[in-house]
């Protein structure tokens, strides 16, 4: 055996880890620890599965903010989108086109789908074939959705006005599957799909190469623009299910909806050990993210230490913080 296969065959070390992939839950099990001794009630059942279910919003929408960042790419515009999404869907239920309740929540959360993934597909066309920067175009895809669900709005609510159809859709964030709230079975599902195409597909494979090394991958044959765009449209599609769980929570919304949903996406995104630069795509660790930004204000608001007010100006200094860790993980190794 010559010492390069010996080398091999040796089995690594702590030091071979990445850690970068281990921190995040690492850092989680520490706030769980943390939390139960600020408050005995924080490490109750009751208590981490409110925490879980209300960071499904994040969750998700940062689920799809992994593939744009690993790709290369920003989307600013997923705060925006989600109250644009939901604006017309509620409009579309409003309207009162099809009778039948059942088939109008149906057709409405289609919609909404279809609406995502045309926002998603609107944004990738502009970086790739409209070639602008992905920070200035999705920042004024920002002000354009924003913009048109305060025009849709009239500067109100918009709110969902059939009581039987509120009461059929209201199981969708407050229903339970096996004692399970449904919301935190839709983070898994749509984690476990993306983790799926991303880890074992030829387009997750193609995603990874381009957030790597944009030339490189052009020159093995993979149409950069395409994969990009798809990777946009996959965050609107995630924007959109995020929205089929906010609007029975609610039954409303306004042109305040989702605002800085956007820093909350892209910190759960770095925090999961995502690197921004691309290239790196950890969907798990997006998740695990998630769960940390609300486990944050939940200490917060149980401990009484810091005012729940800061909770903004917390999760600013966690993406600094979570920045700076990726930078010097990356330099040893």
């Amino acid at each position: 055996m010559t010492t390069a296969s010996t080398e091999t065959a040796k089995p690594k070390t702590s030091r071979d880890w990445d850690l970068r992939a281990v921190a995040p839950f690492v850092a989680l099990a520490l706030l769980l620890v943390l939390g139960a001794i600020a408050n005995e009630n924080f490490i109750s059942v009751t208590n981490l599965t409110n925490v879980i279910t209300r960071s499904a919003f994040i969750a998700i929408i940062a689920l799809g903010a992994t593939y744009v960042i690993s790709s290369g790419g920003l989307d600013l515009s997923v705060g925006s989108m989600v109250a644009f999404v939901a604006s017309l869907m509620i409009l579309f239920m409003n309207s009162g086109v099809i009778s039948d309740p059942m088939l109008m929540l149906v057709t409405g959360m289609l919609v909404a789908l279809a609406i995502g993934a045309a926002c998603g597909l609107l944004n990738g066309l502009i970086t790739t074939v409209g070639k602008i920067e992905p920070f200035i175009a999705t920042l004024g895809t920002m002000g354009i959705y924003r913009g048109l669900t305060t025009w849709l709005s009239q500067g109100g609510a918009i709110t969902l006005r059939d009581r039987e159809l509120q009461q059929l859709y209201r199981p969708v964030y407050f229903g339970e599957v096996f004692g399970v709230p449904v919301p935190i079975i839709v983070i898994f599902v749509t984690a476990a799909i993306a983790a799926f195409v991303l880890y074992r597909t030829r387009y997750g494979r193609h995603l990874i190469a381009v957030g790597s090394n944009e030339d490189v991958a052009r020159y093995s044959g993979i149409s950069v623009n395409r994969v990009r765009t798809i990777a946009y449209v996959v965050q609107g599609l995630c924007v959109a299910v995020a929205v089929l769980l906010y609007v029975p929570r609610l039954g409303s919304t306004s042109a305040t909806t989702g605002i800085l949903w956007e820093l909350q996406a892209i910190t759960a995104v770095v925090v999961g050990g995502t690197a921004l630069r691309g290239g790196v795509g950890r969907i798990w660790g997006t998740v695990c993210g998630a769960f940390i930004l609300e486990i944050v204000g939940n200490i917060m608001l149980l401990s009484n230490f810091v005012s729940e007010y800061l909770i903004g100006a917390i999760q600013g200094a966690i993406i600094i913080i979570a920045m700076l860790v990726q930078r010097s993980l990356s330099r040893r190794s």
